[in-house]
């Protein structure tokens, strides 16, 4: 298939679904893997789907609706029937719909939001359940790799981070720009066939617009990570976690 069929296929696509089933979409992702262009354009896509997601799934059903539909419905000395009670509150909602998909789809979308999109991306990895491509404790053998994939293998560990237990990495995609993915284990219990609980990714800054200013650690939540994102000599840190900030501060 081209390059656009393989483009029309995948915007079906719901990453983390049993679409990636279907033997159409599974064969575009094979394309992408194999096509740098193709994967930028799939992992903006997914990013978006992503963001767009977690915006979808902050709207909230205003607070009685329900009853209102249902005591409308029944009062038959109303010249509202109920069909279009609810008609209206369908259109409500499409256009609440409508609203959030906008801030993402329209063609002046500000490049203010790169970083917020990376950010969801990277989680979205991390929570979504990925394979390591290499699993090892070794640091020299991850940076190893990692340069012979063309990942940033020069990376620059945090004290903390630099004892703490290495399980393996992987090479993720971000807009065609490769993404260097250590993976740790912070110590705690983990679920059967989960290998790391700590995740660092590492990617070129001009990469991603409006990186933060200075070299500082910024915390925020993302998703249901807490995250910790710096940049430093050319390069963009995340490191994420479950939990809350004490968590992430005792690796940095």
């Amino acid at each position: 298939m081209t390059r656009d069929e393989a483009k029309n296929i995948l915007l079906l696509y719901r990453p983390g679904t049993a679409d990636a089933e279907d033997p159409q979409i599974a064969g575009a992702l094979a394309q992408a893997k194999f096509d740098p262009e193709l994967a930028g354009w799939l992992t903006a896509h997914s990013a978006r789907q992503f963001v767009i997601g977690e915006k979808l799934r902050q709207i909230t059903v205003p607070d009685g609706l329900k009853e209102q539909i249902i005591s409308e419905q029944a009062a038959s000395e109303k010249n509202i029937s109920a069909r279009h009670i609810i008609q209206f509150a369908a259109v409500a909602v499409i256009l609440l719909l409508f609203g959030a998909l906008a801030v993402f789809w329209l063609p002046h979308r500000a490049p203010e939001d790169t970083l917020a999109i990376y950010q969801n991306q990277m989680a979205g990895v991390a929570l979504r359940g990925y394979a390591m491509d290499l699993l090892t404790n070794d640091p020299a053998a991850v940076r190893a790799y990692l340069a012979k994939n063309h990942a940033p293998a020069d990376f620059i560990l945090p004290a903390p981070l630099q004892q703490t237990a290495l399980t393996g990495c992987a090479v993720e995609n971000w807009q065609g720009v490769k993404v260097a993915m250590i993976c740790f284990r912070t110590g705690k219990p983990l679920a059967p066939g989960v290998a790391s609980d700590l995740w660092l990714f590492v990617v070129d800054r001009a990469a991603v617009k409006r990186t933060p200013a200075g070299t500082g650690w910024q915390i925020a939540r993302v998703n249901r990570l807490i995250t910790a994102t710096r940049a430093q000599d050319g390069k963009l840190y995340l490191l994420g976690t479950s939990g809350e900030e004490a968590t992430i501060k005792q690796y940095l």
